[in-house]
Formats: C-alpha cells, structure tokens, sequence
C-alpha cells in the first residue's frame, strides 16, 4: 500500500451495479483508498456494458474505468454464507458504498438502522437515482431518466447545435453524466462524513446531485424564468466554426471582451464605443456573432485558441478522442497513464479527474476476474483489521 496517498490507509467495501456507486468507489481509489468490490458468482452487470476495450474484446472500457484501482471479491449475497463474509467485510471498513434498491437492503441486511447499531463507526453511503426516502425512492432510474429529471437533457441540444439542427428533440449528453456526476456527490459526501468523525448514513440521489450543478428546472421559482434549448444560447461566443473544426468562446468579463477585440485585430466594427457596456453588447449578440463567425472561418483552430490563450480569452477546441489523447495540455498534466490489458495491449486510461502535487495519482489497474470468498489467511487478516479499528474508534 502507498501510503503517500491522500486516502492511504481508508478501507471501502463497495456493492454496485451502477455507475454512480460504482464511480464514488472509483474516485477514492484514486485517492488511494483500499476499496473492495462485491461482486455476485456472474460478476458486476457493468463487465458486460459497453464499449469494449477492442473488437474481439469481452473487457467492457466503461468497468475498467470505474474499476480501476479495486479489489474484487465474489460474494452470493443471496445465501447466509455470502451475507455473513459480506458482514465481515464490512466490519472492517470506514466506507461502504451501495446501490441496493430501497426494497432490497433489508433483505441483504443493509437496512441503515440495523447496521449503524452493528457497525456504528461505519460511514453507509447509499446512492441511488432518486435516494432512498421520499415518493421517488422505489423509482428506478436510468442515465436517460436522469439527464431529463434533472432539467439538462431539456436544454439540449442548444446554441449552434441547435441552429445546425432545429428539428432534432432532447438529447442525452454522451456517456454518463448525470450518473458520474451523482458518483461525485457520493465520494465527496462520504469523505466529509468520514472527516466528521463518526459514523453515520449517507443518502445521494443521483437526481438531486445533477440538479445542483444547473438548478435549470428551478430557477422559475427565483426569477420566473424557464430556459429552453431553443432559446438558450450565449449573447455572444458559444459554438464557433473555424476553417477546419469548432471552438468554444465564452467572455464573461470586460477584459476578456477586451482580448478578443484584440485577437480579432481590432476590426473596425469592434471600435464602436457602446460596446464598452456589456448590457449594449447583449443586446448586438446577434450582430457580435455574425462578424466573430466571419472572422474565424478564415483562420485554423489551433492558430486562434493559441492566440486566445495568451490574451486571456476563454477558448478552446473541440477535440476528437484522438486529439485528447495527444494534446499539449492534457500530456503536460499527466492525465492519461498507459496500462497493460490481459492480451498484451496496451490503453489509456484517466488517473484522476484532480491532482494533489506536481506529479498526477497513479493508476492501479482494475480487476480482471473476480476472486473466490475470502480464504482462511484473508479472513485472519480481517480479523485483524477489525479489532485495529473497535481499537481506534475506542
């Protein structure tokens, strides 16, 4: 174990089928926390989700992302057998993640009463779509339903997309969003109970995490408004077409109005003082964007974002997964580690989504099968752990 990492030393016993959960394990495993995931005899449902790492490949990329840096144990959580070493498991750890629908926990003895009184030092973090108390917590909930719950899958597509494409309907932002995001929400709230001190139950719904990040769907009930996707657009900026690819532009501050005007060579439409004031900018968004997208056809993407960095415009390139994997700024910052997959290939993989030095968190890689219960050594060693732990919590 490296103990230089932030969470050197922090066990997490993890039981996931989802990503949310399954991420908010990823994430402190990052960190360095010990994170054990539960796994039944036919393995996490998220080994057979994909994209697969290859075409011939039965390795899902989307687990071995999430699952990188844990430990596997198969456990049939449906025997008394498998429900006791998933007791031991636990008595051992600071964290435990799940995502046991609501119905379920007390069948698989994860009611959070019954177990803050067996375990009562023991942080419990449940993250499920739509938590587990209210209306909504027998709801399942997929990563669709919870792009749109949340209001962000209302606003899309918007800007330039929607220009491009006015008929298209709601869309979902690729990936996983609104689950990782809710992940997120899990790792955070987690740490700062685990920093509190004491043990204690910690409900995420991946909903209320993803509607945090906007507040969209609520914001009528501040200033009456109500965005739409259609509507929704910068005044000026937002999606630019270049000669041979898109930026992004955003100005939010005078002086990044000014960098602009100089990166567009001061044109002589720009020198019209009224644009000082940011509300009569607002107001030409329309005319602004026409003469900023007559500009940047004529010139290449990588010559203007260079520009625009130097002169403090917030700007950036579109990228290809290629060009994220090559880029200046993500190889600079150590963002991508290369692992070995079973085969003898090679990949790419994310560290970590932070970094806490000069040097970017290494990578552990993930588990390539499940491992059998624990034999007679490991369950001495939890043993072991345990009376360590009533110790420190003594």
């Amino acid at each position: 174990m490296d103990m230089s990492l932030p969470l050197s030393g922090i066990r997490c016993v993890e039981c996931s089928t989802g990503v949310a959960a399954a991420y908010a394990g990823r994430l402190l495993a990052a960190m360095g926390a010990e994170v054990v995931l539960i796994e039944p005899t036919e393995g996490s449902p998220l080994r057979r989700e994909p994209p697969f790492l290859g075409l011939d490949s039965g390795e899902s990329a989307l687990f071995a992302y999430v699952s990188a840096g844990k430990r596997s144990v198969t456990l049939d959580l449906e025997t008394d057998s498998g429900r006791q070493a998933f007791r031991t498991q636990i008595e051992t750890a600071h964290i435990l993640i799940e995502d046991v629908a609501t119905g379920d926990k007390k069948r698989w003895e994860l009611d959070p009463d019954a177990l803050s009184g067996a375990c009562p030092g023991l942080v419990h973090l449940s993250v499920l779509p739509f938590g587990s108390y209210g209306p909504k917590s027998g709801w399942l909930g997929t990563e669709l339903n919870l792009i749109h719950s949340a209001g962000e899958g209302f606003l899309l597509p918007n800007g330039l997309s929607a220009t491009l494409f006015p008929d298209r309907p709601p869309l979902k932002i690729a990936g996983h969003f609104a689950e990782m995001q809710g992940g997120v929400a899990g790792a955070l709230s987690a740490l700062a109970a685990v920093w509190s001190g004491k043990g204690q139950y910690v409900d995420v719904a991946v909903q209320d995490a993803n509607l945090a990040v906007g507040a969209f769907t609520v914001q009528r009930y501040g200033d009456g408004s109500l965005e739409h996707r259609l509507s929704r657009s910068f005044r000026y900026g937002g999606v630019i077409e270049c000669r041979d690819g898109f930026v992004e532009l955003l100005t939010l501050e005078q002086r990044q109005w000014h960098g602009l005007v100089e990166l567009m060579g001061y044109p002589e439409w720009a020198q019209d003082v009224g644009l000082e004031d940011a509300v009569v900018r607002s107001h030409k968004g329309d005319f602004i964007n026409e003469q900023i997208r007559k500009w940047a056809a004529r010139h290449p993407v990588e010559e203007i974002v260079a520009a625009a960095q130097r002169l403090g415009v917030p700007m950036a390139r579109y990228n290809t997964p290629e060009q994220i994997l090559s880029g200046r700024h993500e190889n600079a910052r150590g963002l991508f580690s290369t692992v070995d997959l079973a085969d003898g290939r090679t990949c790419s993989i994310q560290s970590a989504p932070f970094r806490f030095d000069k040097e970017p968190l290494p990578v552990r890689p993930w588990p390539s099968s499940p491992a059998s219960c624990p034999d007679a050594a490991t369950r001495d060693q939890l043993a072991a752990r345990k009376k360590t732990l009533l110790k420190e919590r003594a």
